[in-house]
């Protein structure tokens, strides 16, 4: 059936905060929910409430505390640091799960942004400093949510790593920085998840709104990538809905009232219809894919706020009855396995938490005196503030976790206000003198880090801090566990603390996952994926964050995290990729074979050399050894988690592609592969490499075009023009027996200038050089 003009401008804006716009029986109105790490579908009002968590009111416009109760799993920040795509995968796919049977279309997640510094509030919701890891991570978790026939939204696209200013502010960043750092992982997962939606960011890119920066939108990400699907707004990222349509912007979100301003531009003459006519079939596209998956209704209707008609709620009743599936009330209770989630939840935390440091305390011997410090232990912090926020099915704490399993004693020791409390600190003194071993758990209030906002230190509060050391003098064994959604500084404290486990946002099920692994009934597997500086001084971007005056100046180009440190030699607190388990590994056996042009496939065997079972994740790095850096040091290409018993061995094979050498040629516009040699690389981490071999590549084959603005030294180091040069130069006055110093001057100076040096270079010998240049070519 025909759409009119006006039906069609209202399929590219939102029918309400949460739903696209319907139109007649032919296309139906699509769910959208906020999911990154949970189901965040907001509650009709007709719904009751009732949840594990019970803070906030009802009736914010946003649902922000009162969705539907759904699974918190641990947010991107935890989740990445499993480095298990294969466990992200199943993440992915459980969200679709609870998507689903809460009749939402599309997730609006993963947020796959670059941790460019660690003062950025929203950190919490984006997996690493790398862009590699980023995008296989962000790749597994659509892959899950898509394998239900749920789509995924990936966001926000692109060059969002602020909060500051986030509306406004101009990301300004050079070409081969973003090619190389801030792009890739929205590339990776375009090409290998493909997934049914991209979120455009709020901010400015080089000074162009993303909303309606055409080469973002459909230059690069559907003519150069090959996406093929819906590309929608942040909330309230459109300011020019004209614009935006035109830029490749299909979907406003949510409505701002201004189809007519569509229909007026098409009418006027100023908007092709045919512009119109590709967006609204991109809606109507993604309604077809998410229609078409089991046990959505095809025919299920909504009126403009979303809400399902009184027959079609029936028939989804009836549906689901009919399928054996359990269905519950709205509260999220009912169309997926509460226990499984929450179960895959806590195994998702465990595989999470990083150990950065232990000196044999952990885990917890049996028989000890523990002692648990710390409100977070008993009130914890499980997840961000923000749109990500999910009211969860059920919440464990580490403390009731903990006594259930050993019995401890108990004192919380702070406000979570940060306020100084004497009392409360004396009590927690107390309790750690008599007992054998205190576990403390300390972290940010959920106000020091939340969407909208940054931080301004990487301190944990003082009151805290000060807790610890008073804790420290009076037990002579102190476990740090911290909850935080963004790096925190630990050098000014953990020589107090004979172990630190950096527990992050865990979920729901963190309490209990912590456990876990405290007690050793698991081994902590998971690894950093941001490096941990010293000082806030040290981050790559120190000087140019947040910016200023509208803008924010990507000063430190490539060389973000673990590719500046590691480039420079800074010394840190705990470098990207690090963390312990309770056993030991060895690397032996590697093998760097040629598979086809640019083309290796690396082997190594790791080995569980120390009594208990546990995971590795060995890393595989790509190496530049220059004694002036003209690129990072250094670059993660692969990884693999292996789990191992002790004594057992496992082959690791990890395929190595031209790509992966690559730089961005700002001059070519594309990939360059120079030709010579590099270093694979195989470790625990970043600075923890114990395997290393060099392997030659041949290069992409490309030859530079040479012209008169080419330099002295650009001619001699060509294949062809070196060669012609020389033959033309034989003779010349002034270059037998040149001092070699004017020479290296020399070098530097473009051809065409030396027709004033006295070298019987003039306009036309340069001319006929490059002519004789590209015969030679032909």
């Amino acid at each position: 059936m025909k759409l009119t003009l006006e039906e069609k401008a209202s399929l590219t804006s939102g029918g309400g905060t949460w739903h696209t716009t319907a139109v007649r029986d032919v296309v139906p109105a699509l769910t959208l929910s906020d999911g990154p790490h949970g189901i965040r579908r907001q509650r009709d009002p007709s719904e009751p409430s009732g949840s594990a968590d019970s803070s906030g009111s009802s009736g914010d416009a946003l649902g922000l505390r009162d969705s539907v109760p759904a699974t918190c799993f641990p947010p991107a920040v935890a989740l990445g640091s499993s480095w298990d795509p294969g466990l992200a995968g199943r993440v992915g796919a459980a969200l679709a799960r609870e998507a689903g049977a809460l009749g939402v279309d599309v997730v609006l997640g993963p947020g796959v942004n670059i941790k460019r510094s660690p003062l950025c509030g929203r950190n919490f919701e984006y997996f690493s400093e790398d862009p590699h890891l980023t995008g296989v991570m962000g790749a597994a978790v659509v892959t899950g949510i898509q394998s239900l026939g749920v789509g995924a939204c990936v966001k926000h696209f692109a060059v969002n790593n602020q909060e500051t200013d986030r509306m406004r502010v101009s990301a300004d960043v050079d070409e081969q920085t973003l090619r190389e750092i801030y792009l890739p992982a929205f590339e990776h997962i375009v090409r290998e998840a493909g997934p049914y939606a991209v979120m455009c960011a709020y901010n400015r890119v080089n000074g162009v709104y993303a909303s309606q920066y055409r080469w973002l939108l459909t230059e690069l990400l559907r003519g150069e990538w090959g996406f093929d699907g819906l590309v929608m707004s942040d909330w309230g990222a459109v300011n020019d809905r004209v614009a935006a349509l035109e830029a490749g912007l299909d979907l406003e979100m949510p409505p701002t009232g201004t189809d007519e301003e569509i229909v007026a531009a098409v009418r006027a003459g100023r908007l092709p219809e045919s512009v119109l006519d590709v967006a609204a079939g991109r809606v109507i596209r993604l309604a077809e894919r998410v229609r078409a998956r089991p046990g959505r209704l095809a025919g299920r209707v909504r009126d403009r706020a979303g809400r399902l008609d009184a027959q079609a709620e029936q028939a989804e009743q009836a549906e689901h009855a009919e399928q054996g599936e359990q269905v519950g009330d709205r509260a999220g209770h009912g169309g997926w396995d509460v226990e499984a989630h929450h179960e895959l939840a806590r195994e998702a935390a465990r595989a999470s938490a990083v150990l950065l440091k232990n000196d044999g305390v952990l885990p917890l011997a049996p028989g000890l005196r523990v002692a648990v410090l710390g409100e977070q232990a008993r009130t914890p912090r499980y997840q961000g503030h923000g749109s990500s926020h999910v009211v969860p099915t059920r919440l464990d704490s580490a403390l009731d976790s903990l006594r259930a399993a050993i019995g401890v004693t108990f004192a919380p020791g702070y406000r979570l206000d940060g306020a100084p409390d004497p009392e409360l600190e004396r009590e927690a003194v107390e309790t750690a003198a008599a007992a054998d071993v205190a576990v403390l758990f300390l972290g940010l209030p959920d106000a020091a880090e939340s969407e909208g906002f940054d931080r301004t230190t990487l301190d944990l509060p003082a009151v805290q801090v000060a807790l610890l050391r008073r804790v420290a003098d009076a037990c002579p064994r102190v476990v740090v566990v911290l909850s935080n959604g963004g790096v925190v500084s630990v050098a000014g404290w953990q020589e107090h603390a004979s172990a630190v486990l950096e527990g992050w946002l865990l979920g729901q099920a963190g309490g209990a996952a912590l456990a876990d692994l405290l007690l050793g009934t698991h081994s902590p597997s998971g690894r950093l994926t941001e490096t941990i500086p010293l000082r806030l001084a040290d981050v790559p971007c120190h000087l140019h964050f947040p910016g200023s005056d509208g803008h924010v100046l990507y000063g430190e180009g490539r060389y973000v995290g673990y590719r500046h440190h590691d480039t420079l030699g800074t010394e840190v607190a705990y470098p990207f990729g690090h963390g312990l388990t309770y056993s030991s590994f060895a690397y032996s056996g590697l093998e760097v074979r040629e598979t086809g042009t640019n083309e290796w496939l690396v082997q190594f065997t790791v080995t569980n050399t120390g009594e208990r079972a546990a995971q590795e994740v060995a890393q595989l790095y790509v190496a530049f050894e220059e004694e002036r850096p003209t690129r990072p040091r250094h670059t993660l290409r692969g990884f693999a988690k292996v789990g191992l018993e002790p004594g057992a061995s496992e082959r690791v094979r990890l395929p190595l592609t031209g790509r992966d050498l690559a730089q961005w040629s700002v001059e070519r516009g594309g990939w360059r592969i120079d030709p010579g040699p590099f270093v694979v690389e195989v470790g625990a981490s970043s600075r923890d490499i114990r395997l290393r071999a060099e392997v030659t590549t041949p290069g992409d084959g490309y030859v530079a075009e040479l012209t008169g603005m080419s330099t002295l030294g650009e001619w001699l180091a060509h294949p062809v023009g070196g060669r012609v040069l020389k033959e033309r130069l034989r003779g010349a006055p002034g270059v037998s027996g040149a001092d070699p110093a004017l020479l290296r001057l020399a070098l530097g100076i473009p051809l065409i200038k030396f027709r004033t040096f006295g070298l019987g270079l003039t306009a036309q010998a340069v001319n006929d050089l490059v002519a004789a240049v590209r015969r030679a070519h032909s």
